[in-house]
């Protein structure tokens, strides 16, 4: 297998990753863009490096007849022993929060880092370089694409402050449902201001994206007959 070969096969893997990880990520799933694309080149360094076993060892045994019997062996035994162990590895970096899921380029990284580390001990040098390069590449530029042209989600929570309920919660969910913002919870609690009159707290967690304006909801919140305040924090 040519250096061209290599190089092209793993060009393909980044594009290939690259599409599919593009749909999800903007539809705005856990995996996307860059985890995509890292999966998909550390699969493809493990076959690059049984493929050159292999040739190695055919070409070896053409050399030296006597050594037949190491057609029968798998090479690459070992190998995917790090790569299973490696992956409970990666688990213990994904945290998963209410609406959110983190660290899953994290444990990508850490697993497509193991495969290069088994090419590199084998002896595959362009096959680890190719692929480094690549990774880099894909963590480094493919954060840039996903901040700039991908619809982040992320929680925000919103403190309201009320006298009397009342259609108070209806209200809120329809302004929220016109906005097209998703609630994922809501809760009570009671307070005291400091003119000692009697209100009321709630407390709406609510998903955003990076474009949604902030202060035109809380000002929008504000003007409620309801609501005494409102105020977000993130």
């Amino acid at each position: 297998m040519s250096k061209y070969d290599i190089l092209f096969r793993i060009c393909i893997a980044i594009l290939i990753g690259g599409i599919i990880g593009y749909e999800r990520e903007s539809k705005n799933r856990p995996a996307g863009l860059r985890t995509h694309i890292l999966v998909c080149v550390g699969a493809a360094v493990v076959s690059l490096i049984q493929l050159s076993i292999i040739e190695d060892t055919i070409s070896l045994v053409t050399m030296y007849p006597k050594l037949s019997g190491m057609l029968g062996t798998d090479m690459g035994r070992l190998g995917a022993q790090v790569i299973s162990g490696v992956g409970f590895l990666g688990v213990g970096t994904i945290i998963h929060t209410r609406g959110s899921v983190k660290g899953l380029t994290t444990a990508a990284s850490i697993w497509v880092t193991a495969c290069i580390g088994l090419a590199l001990g084998l002896g595959y040098y362009f096959i680890s370089f190719t692929a480094t390069i690549g990774v880099f590449v894909v963590v480094v530029c493919m954060k840039r694409i996903e901040e700039n042209f991908f619809d982040k989600i992320k929680l925000i929570t919103i403190e309201i402050q009320y006298y009397n309920k009342g259609n108070l919660n209806s209200d809120v969910c329809r302004y929220f449902w016109n906005k097209h913002l998703k609630i994922e919870d809501v809760s009570y609690a009671i307070g005291k201001e400091e003119s000692k009159d009697l209100f009321k707290k709630c407390y709406y967690t609510v998903l955003v994206t990076k474009h949604t304006n902030l202060d035109k909801i809380q000002s929008d919140l504000n003007k409620f007959k309801q609501i005494v305040k409102a105020v977000i924090t993130e």
